[in-house]
């Protein structure tokens, strides 16, 4: 039988994406119309941005514990967060989380091991792009990382939290961040970019980049599905 997959949701677009590939993908690990159970549980995104425009990641990490307790008294046997940028207080609720995580930007550094890229270009909030989520995470399998200029990280960041959390996806900003992309292959040699933020990919598909894209979102669903069957 295949484990009950928690999902702890702080966006709402990034979360229904993660949601629907792991219901989609389902059936063909497990049969037609298939998937594994899933629990999804959503405090609202202004609860997380105040501790997050605070620099709280104390705060941020409660709120992610309290959904995860949530998740573990509707039994899923492990959980996921489909939003990047929370990542980043992680380490502040390791030792208090009810149930195994699946960190999102494992999955993605393995990914890009596995596809033989060398040096990425990350795109997200602000608050990713110039954190250690995956600063940290792609130096351990030693791969090189670069972001954009802040003027372009303020842009970015302004797409995703004006524009992609409420599901609005304008062709300018598309040109835009496809712009962004190039410079970076061109200018900083990057053979791969991150779509790191979980409504990204609803904006930049691999038919947009210039680089090779790294889908956090469908990856984290991957990797759960995976867990949920295989074990």
């Amino acid at each position: 039988m295949a484990k009950h997959i928690g999902i702890v949701a702080v966006s709402a677009e990034g979360a229904a994406l993660c949601y629907r590939t792991i219901c989609s993908e389902g059936p063909e690990l497990m049969g037609r119309h298939a998937h594994p159970e899933i629990t999804m549980h959503t405090i609202p995104l202004s609860d997380y941005m105040q501790p997050i425009y605070e620099d709280d990641w104390k705060g941020v990490a409660s709120l992610m514990l309290r959904s995860a307790e949530v998740l573990e008294r509707a039994g899923a046997d492990f959980i996921i967060c489909p939003d990047n940028t929370v990542h980043q207080a992680f380490d502040h609720m390791l030792g208090d989380l009810p149930l195994p995580f699946i960190h999102i930007a494992d999955g993605v550094a393995d990914e890009a091991k596995a596809r033989g890229m060398t040096r990425l270009a990350v795109l997200g909030t602000r608050y990713l792009m110039e954190g250690p989520v995956y600063r940290s995470h792609l130096g351990q399998r030693e791969l090189g990382y670069e972001t954009p200029p802040t003027e372009d990280r303020e842009r970015i960041n302004h797409i995703i939290f004006d524009e992609l959390v409420s599901g609005w996806c304008r062709d300018e900003s598309r040109f835009y961040v496809a712009r962004v992309i190039e410079r970076l292959r061109h200018d900083r040699g990057c053979d791969g970019v991150v779509l790191g933020c979980t409504e990204i990919p609803l904006l930049i598909g691999p038919k947009d980049s210039t680089l090779p894209t790294l889908d956090s979102t469908r990856l984290l669903a991957r990797a759960a599905l995976r867990r949920a069957v295989e074990g």
